[in-house]
Order: C-alpha cells, then structure tokens, then sequence
C-alpha cells in the first residue's frame, strides 16, 4: 500500500512538472501537483501519532488560509517577491527540523547541521531577495558588504566546527551566524541577477527537504525534493547560459565603474504621443510587442491585449510578442502575466526563435523592457550585462519606447536606444500610454 502511494504521487508530480512546460498544459498539471500535494499530507496525517493530530491540523488550517489570503491580495507584478517568501519558509520548515531533531541521539549531528545550514541559508537569503525585488536600498556599498559577508563565513564555520563538538551550547550561535551570513550573501548581488538568484535559492529549499527525508527516512520527502532541487538547478543553469553569465561572476566578482559610452550631445530624444505609435502600427504590416517589468510593474497587460486584438482584426496587422528568457524579475515572469491577460500562447516567442524577425518588423513596441534590449550589452566590456544575448529591437524600422522616464534599468547603465534615429520615446505610466493608444486605434 505504502509503495503504491509513493508511485502514484510521485508520477502525479511527473505529470505536474510536464504539463507545466507549456501554457496549455499548465492549469493541468497545477491541478496534479495540487492532487499528489493533497494525498501526500492526508497520508502523513494517517501516519502520524494521535497526539500530534489536532496541532497539526490547526497548522494545516492556519498554512492554508495564509496562503489563500496572500494569494488573492498578492498583486501579479509582485509575484517574484511572493515567490521568493515562498522558497524561504521551505528552507526555514527544513531548518527547524533539524534543529528540532539535535537532540534525538538516532541522527548524525553532521547531518542535522547541513540540514539546519542550507535551511537557514535559504530563508535569510530569500528575505534578502525580497528586499532587493521590493527595490530596497543597500545598507553600505557592496565592497562593504562583500567583506563583511567574508569574515561572518569565517565565523561561521568556526561556530559549526564548537556546535558539531557540543551542539547544546553553541548551536544557536552558530544558526544566528548563519542568517547573518545567507542576508548579506545575497544582498549585494545585483538586482539584474535576482531571477537567477532566486530559481538558485528555490533548488536549495529541494535539497533541504533531501536531507530531511534521509534524516527522517520518508522516501517521499527525498522523492520531492529531488525533484525541486533537481528543477531549481537546472533552471539556474538555462538562466545563466541565456544571460552568458556565471554563478561565479554573478555572486563573486566585485562592482564594476560603469562609465557612461553616451555624449551628453547625443542624449536627445524623440518624444512622440499615443497617437503617433497608434498611427504608426495601424499603418504597419508587423508588430512585435515586447514586454519587459515596466508592464508588469503598471499592470498594462490587459490593455496591451486589447490593442493587439484591434490590430490584428481592424487592421490586418501580424502581431508577435518576444520574451527575454529573465524579462521581469522571474522566469516566466511575463509568460504569466500575457496568459492572465489571455493573449494566444502562439503569438508569444523566446529571443531564440524571435530575434531574426525583428528585421522585418515595421514597429517594436517595447514596454519597460530596458535591460533586455539594450545594444551596449554588446560591446561594453564593464557592463553586468555585457555578452548576454538581447532582443534585437533596433533593427526594426521603427522602435517605439514607453517608459516612466530614462532611468536605467537594473543594471544601472543607460540605453542608447533611447537616442536612436528610428526610436520614438513614450514617456509615462505604461498602462495609461497604451489605453490612449488603444483609444485612438479605435477612432
């Protein structure tokens, strides 16, 4: 019995994984990892001593409505920080069973302090990942913190070594250290670099939940967590090779002086309105739509749906959206937010299969997307972006740009698209801009 159970969830969570590679499977297979979720805590409450059923239930009970709240309130934009929350308390949950299993004489202590590392590391380093998605400010530069972050992983290896001897005494020493250290480890990476953070922290809180299931011998719990920390890793490595960075340059290497290529003489713009870009793409035979974190963060999703929509069937004109594998701040980040907008999945493209048709487009119309687009990540050499591949928006006829303002993105360069010839600047709220230009397409 016990067997057929671990079978069926664990293929159940197969299927889960499966159905959500692609946007039509994806509501299935939430549903099967939703299902294999469910059998897996209704057994582990048949299991579990009678004792412990009633605590445990208001537990569940309390977890579940936490998480139906924060679900309904959370707004789509700032589903990356959710997520990352999310990551932390698995670590933290796996932290704390270690912890509360130091003194059952059964267990390794060696174990159980890999298990209370990785746990705490990933919580503090999640909070950390929230701050830095939230926009907060560092508390010292990163150098500072960087050296910092050196001397308290010194101090905690040293706490490990006294707690692994006499895990009484020093362990709560050693935890606090470890906090410290998994909140300053994290910090002072660079806010372009997060989405890889946070999928490299969610691959953590697998491998935890592995360690807790070789502790406590339920085959189940290193059954899912393999396949966390197994998916979590191999999706930081897809991350890094589409950004052609390295986890080593993204947590090690120090800040560099980014200088500024751009002669104040050659900082002016094209300011146009809503009603140029709408008389521009009505009178276009392509348009590729490109989306980036200033449409996320202004909720322009819908009203980008509907001024495809108006092109495609008052005017005839092909429409394409093109998505940067870490366009926003979380894999997949934009993919969600056009779905909830239910945009066709096959009007969306990767940069892979996209890049070569921007030369054919008569108008690209970026939203937000700063980073992603940028053509100095091409040629200069002291950018965090430099060599990772960009959505190639300049080689369309006409590239129009609606952003807050020219700030730079998060890697914290300026963008000489801004200035190009064939680029028109829409300066304003992203979801203002185009609902005027939904309203002049419409006239």
């Amino acid at each position: 019995m016990i067997k057929t159970l671990i079978v069926l969830i664990y293929s159940m969570f197969i299927f889960a994984i499966n159905g959500l590679s692609t946007p039509y499977k994806a509501y299935r297979g939430n549903i099967y990892a939703m299902l294999a979720m469910s059998i897996a805590i209704i057994w582990g409450l048949y299991e579990l001593n009678p004792q412990y059923l009633i605590p445990s239930i208001a537990a569940l009970i309390a977890g579940a409505l936490t998480g139906v709240i924060a679900a309904h309130k959370i707004s789509m934009p700032d589903l990356p920080q959710m997520i990352a929350l999310l990551n932390g308390l698995g670590g933290l949950a796996a932290g704390l069973i270690g912890l509360t299993e130091t003194s059952n004489a059964d267990y390794h202590p060696l174990l159980l302090l890999f298990i209370i590392s990785i746990g705490f590391i990933t919580f503090t380093g999640s909070i950390a990942a929230f701050l830095k998605l939230a926009g907060a400010r560092l508390p010292a530069d990163k150098d500072t913190l960087q050296t910092i972050s050196l001397i308290i992983l010194i101090l905690t290896i040293i706490s490990g070594f006294y707690a692994y001897h006499n895990s009484g005494q020093y362990l709560w020493g050693f935890i606090a250290l470890l906090c410290l250290w998994g909140l300053l480890f994290i910090l002072p990476v660079g806010g372009a670099d997060m989405p890889i953070i946070i999928s490299i922290l969610n691959s953590f809180s697998g491998w935890s939940t592995v360690l807790v299931g070789f502790s406590l011998n339920n085959t189940l719990l290193i059954i899912v967590g393999t396949l966390i920390g197994t998916s979590g890793t191999i999706l930081s490595y897809i991350m890094t090779k589409a950004m052609n960075r390295s986890l080593k340059k993204i947590i090690f290497s120090p800040p560099l002086a980014i200088t500024d290529d751009i002669p104040d003489k050659n900082k002016t713009i094209r300011q146009g309105s809503p009603q140029d870009a709408a008389f521009l793409m009505e009178n276009a035979n392509k348009v590729i739509i490109v989306p980036g974190f200033g449409m996320a963060a202004a909720g322009a999703q819908h009203e980008l749906a509907n001024m495809a929509k108006i092109l495609k069937t008052k005017y005839n004109v092909e429409v394409k959206f093109a998505i940067h594998p870490v366009a926003g701040r979380l894999p997949g980040h934009m993919n969600v937010l056009l779905a909830e907008a239910n945009i066709n999945p096959d009007d969306v493209f990767e940069l892979k299969d996209i890049n070569q048709e921007f030369q054919t487009a008569d108008v690209a119309y970026v939203i937000g997307a700063n980073d992603t687009t940028n053509p100095l990540a091409k040629t200069k050499t002291d950018s965090p972006i430099y060599q990772m591949p960009i959505l190639e928006v300049e080689q369309a006829k006409k590239v129009i740009f609606v952003k807050r303002s020219l700030a730079t993105g998060y890697s914290g360069i300026d963008n000489p698209l801004f200035y190009a010839d064939n680029t028109l600047m829409l300066l304003g709220d992203a979801k203002e801009v185009t609902k005027q230009i939904v309203a002049d397409l419409e006239e």
